[in-house]
C-alpha cells in the first residue's frame, strides 16, 4: 500500500469518526439503545475493510442477547477491531488508555471498563462494574493474559478479574443465577495469503517494548492480513464455581484452540452477521461480520 493510499484510507476513517462520534455520544447519553451498540461495529468494519483485514471464525459464539464474560488471549491492538467488528461488545482495559488521544475517546464510546492496576482496590471496583454490565445483558471481553503476546506462546491467564462473573450473580439490578465464561482464541495465520513466519510476527503482533509507530507502518504497507477467531466451549459459572479452576479451564481451551489453528485442524468459516441483524454485508477485503 502506497503512502497516498494509506493517507486516503486514514482520511476516510477520520471522516467516519467525525460523522459517528456525535450520534454515538448522544445514544450513550440518552438511552444506550440499539444505535449505540451498532455504531462501534460499523466503525470497526470500515477500518478492517479499508486496510484489507479479513476475519474468519470457528466454534460457536454466545447467542445474541446472552451475557457472557469472554476470556481471550491478546496479540495486538488489531484484536480490538477484529472482535469489535463481529457484534456489539465492550472491553476491559488499563486506565492509561483512557487518556490516549483518539484511542481513549474510541474506547470510551465503546463503553470500555477501565482498571487502574496500581490501586489495590481497583480489582473489586472493576469486578463490580463489569458484574453490573453482565447482569444487564452485555458481552464483555477480558484479555486474561493481562498484556499482549507474540501470538505463539500463551501467557498464564489471571483469575482476579474473573471475579466479575461472581459479581454478576450478586448484582443489585437483575443478578443472574449463572453466567457464561466464553474462551476465545485470536490468531493471525496469514499475510498476503501466505503463512506468517516468525520473522514476520512483529508486523502483526504488538508486544513487549515494541515501538508503535514502526509497527503501524509495517501493518499498513505489507499487505492483507487474516485474523482467525476461535470460540471455545462455554464454561458455566454459578455460585459454587471455583474462580481459579474456571480460569484454568478457559486458558486450557484457548491453548488447545491455538494449537489446532497452528496445525490447520480448526474448521474455518467467514465471520457472518447473526440472522436477526439482517442482510449479508460481505465485500472484498473483509468477510461479512
Amino acid at each position: 500500500m502506497t503512502r497516498p493510499g494509506i493517507g486516503l484510507r486514514l482520511a476516510l476513517q477520520a471522516l467516519a469518526f467525525a460523522l459517528l462520534v456525535a450520534p454515538q455520544w448522544l445514544s450513550l447519553r440518552f438511552g444506550r439503545g440499539r444505535l449505540a451498540a451498532r455504531i462501534p461495529v460499523w466503525f470497526h468494519r470500515l477500518f478492517l475493510r479499508l486496510f484489507s483485514v479479513r476475519v474468519t471464525q470457528s466454534g460457536t459464539p454466545p447467542p445474541p442477547g446472552e451475557p457472557a464474560l469472554v476470556l481471550a488471549n491478546h496479540v495486538s491492538w488489531l484484536d480490538i477491531a477484529a472482535l469489535g467488528s463481529l457484534r456489539p461488545l465492550s472491553f476491559v482495559a488499563k486506565s492509561e488508555i483512557e487518556g490516549w488521544p483518539v484511542i481513549g475517546t474510541l474506547a470510551k464510546l465503546q463503553r470500555t471498563v477501565f482498571i487502574e492496576r496500581a490501586k489495590r482496590t481497583a480489582t473489586a471496583t472493576v469486578n463490580a462494574a463489569v458484574g453490573e454490565r453482565l447482569a444487564g445483558g452485555d458481552l464483555i471481553v477480558l484479555f486474561a493474559e493481562g498484556t499482549t503476546g507474540d501470538g505463539l506462546h500463551l501467557l498464564p491467564f489471571r483469575s482476579s478479574l474473573v471475579g466479575a462473573a461472581r459479581a454478576a450473580l450478586a448484582a443489585e439490578t437483575g443478578g443472574l443465577a449463572r453466567i457464561r465464561l466464553q474462551p476465545l482464541a485470536l490468531s493471525y495465520p496469514r499475510r498476503n495469503g501466505l503463512p506468517v513466519t516468525r520473522t514476520e510476527r512483529p508486523e502483526v503482533a504488538w508486544y513487549g517494548d515494541m515501538e508503535l509507530a514502526p509497527h503501524l507502518g509495517l501493518f499498513a504497507t505489507r499487505g492483507p492480513i487474516d485474523v482467525h477467531i476461535a470460540w471455545g466451549p462455554p464454561i458455566p459459572f454459578d455460585a459454587a464455581t471455583d474462580r481459579k479452576q474456571a480460569t484454568a479451564q478457559a486458558e486450557a481451551a484457548v491453548r488447545r484452540a491455538l494449537r489446532e489453528m497452528r496445525g490447520g485442524m480448526a474448521p474455518v468459516r467467514p465471520a457472518t452477521a447473526p440472522a436477526h441483524e439482517g442482510a449479508d454485508v460481505s465485500a472484498p477485503g473483509i468477510a461479512a461480520v
